[in-house]
């Protein structure tokens, strides 16, 4: 399938196109995935570590980076393409994780703010 048509060397090495590898042209190239199709990664430059994908095309990404070529943030960050912490207030937020978007913390009852660092007008001191 991935052969050129100048056949193999004098070792029995294939000649290969270029998004495949191995000695019969059995495999994909780093940066290809999907034999016997061998279609290119797509890793997302500002998320992936490389362009290089696993054998059905997942992208190996920075942790905080997430998706099938590293092309959002990851759970507990938001923002893409910067992807920045979340970094919600433990006491006033219900869990770790925000909005991916605008980076917007679920508060518990009685408390405001992005990172669900404020007590709402009226209210003092965080629930517990």
């Amino acid at each position: 399938v991935g052969t050129l048509p100048g056949g193999c060397d004098s070792l029995g090495r294939c000649f290969c196109r270029a998004e495949f590898a191995g000695p019969r042209c059995e495999q994909c190239s780093p940066g290809h995935h999907s034999y016997p199709h061998c279609y290119a990664c797509s890793c997302d430059s500002r998320g992936a570590v490389d362009n290089n994908c696993s054998p059905a095309g997942q992208c190996r990404c920075h942790g905080n980076f997430a998706g099938h070529t590293c092309n959002q943030c990851a759970l507990g960050f938001y923002g893409y393409p910067s992807c920045t912490p979340c970094q919600c207030s433990q006491e006033g937020s219900l869990h770790s994780t925000c909005d991916q978007e605008s980076g917007q913390c679920s508060c518990r009852p009685g408390v405001t703010g992005l990172r669900c660092e404020s007590c709402v007008p009226g209210a003092y001191g965080f629930p517990h």
